[in-house]
């Protein structure tokens, strides 16, 4: 359930947002939708995403013009990147009319997406201000990719969307493949050999447990050290240094300069000590960890009319009490039955 935060005693907002463990906060992650086209068994399975269940009505998702409010303040207190993902962010109408409010922000500002809508959005993003796009692909064999997003959606479609990105000036793009072992752990070479050399950043994610939908087990967990030995072994790799501190993604070079990918690995390597990274979910919930269990409520205080220093104490206030570190507490029992439920990843996105 939600914390309420407004009305409580919130002491001055001065200084950085540091929280607990000495983390600042750089990164915004913006869910815009809980809807999405896909099935994608480690996200939004049929077996729970029906044609029965019930997605949030309209008048619950934050405004364009609420989250913009959100994002500035976010902004003036150290965030340096803003993603917007979902559900799939580019079924939400006019995304690119937030786009736009977004890219006044002095933030790199990218955007997650399934890719099935890319190649009809992708000028348009980009005029509207968007920096790049990371695009989800679990499979570069069709069968393969249409068995995991469970809608019979072709590989191909994908790919074009990938390539009208790359066109109109969203790079370098970042193609994420979630690896299920015995379900799509057999794409790993065919994927670096087809982004070898194509400019693109592949990478590849351990499957988490994320929600409490997923049917999540370990031992459907393939190590990314397991994901750089198959790679290595056909396609020599040197690590190479993060971006900036803080990078989920750890990552490695081909030695003939073929280009890079990178790994992400939540499940046995946990870089809890490091993120940066707050989340505002569809209906203006406020996430410090992906595998949160409670949010704080937001939107509730922008409808009420707080004015923008109140809500600058709430986040603050969020922040600086912001203890998490999931990843690295994890056992076997996040994945029995009673294990106490997580917030879906399709409201505040991956």
């Amino acid at each position: 359930m939600a914390a309420p935060l407004i009305g409580h005693d919130l002491a001055p907002l001065d200084g950085a947002l540091i929280d607990r463990r000495g983390r600042r906060v750089r990164d915004l992650r913006i869910s815009v939708t809980d809807r999405c086209n896909f099935r994608c068994v480690y996200c939004m399975p049929k077996s729970v995403f029906d044609h029965e269940y019930n997605f949030l009505p309209r008048a619950n998702l934050l405004s364009f013009e609420e989250i913009f409010r959100v994002a500035h303040i976010f902004v003036d207190h150290g965030v340096e990147k803003i993603r917007i993902t979902g559900g799939e962010p580019l079924l939400r109408r006019h995304i690119e009319n937030l786009i736009e409010k977004l890219a006044k922000l002095p933030v790199e500002l990218t955007l997650t997406t399934n890719g099935s809508l890319l190649a009809k959005k992708a000028r348009a993003l980009k005029d509207a201000g968007l920096t790049r796009v990371t695009v989800s692909l679990d499979g570069i064999d069709d069968a393969v990719f249409k068995r995991m997003n469970d809608v019979d959606y072709p590989v191909g479609d994908v790919l074009d969307g990938i390539e009208a990105a790359a066109a109109a000036g969203l790079a370098p793009i970042k193609v994420n493949c979630v690896v299920k072992r015995g379900s799509n752990d057999d794409q790993i070479l065919p994927l670096a050999r087809h982004f070898r050399n194509s400019g693109h950043i592949l990478r590849f994610i351990e499957f988490m447990d994320v929600g409490s939908s997923n049917g999540w087990r370990m031992d459907e967990v393939l190590p990314s050290a397991d994901v750089i030995a198959r790679i290595h072994e056909e396609f020599p790799l040197e690590a190479i240094d993060a971006n900036y501190h803080g990078e989920v993604a750890e990552r490695w070079r081909y030695k003939d300069g073929a280009g890079e990918i990178g790994v992400i690995s939540s499940v046995t390597q946990a870089f809890c000590s490091t993120c940066t990274r707050i989340r505002l979910s569809t209906e203006g919930q406020l996430y410090t960890c992906l595998f949160a269990q409670g949010g704080h409520d937001l939107r509730g205080a922008l409808r009420r009319g707080a004015g923008d220093e109140q809500l600058r104490r709430v986040i603050a206030a969020v922040w600086r009490e912001r203890d998490d570190r999931y990843s690295e507490i994890r056992t076997a029992a996040t994945a029995l039955p009673d294990a106490p439920g997580k917030i879906e990843m399709s409201y505040i996105g991956g």
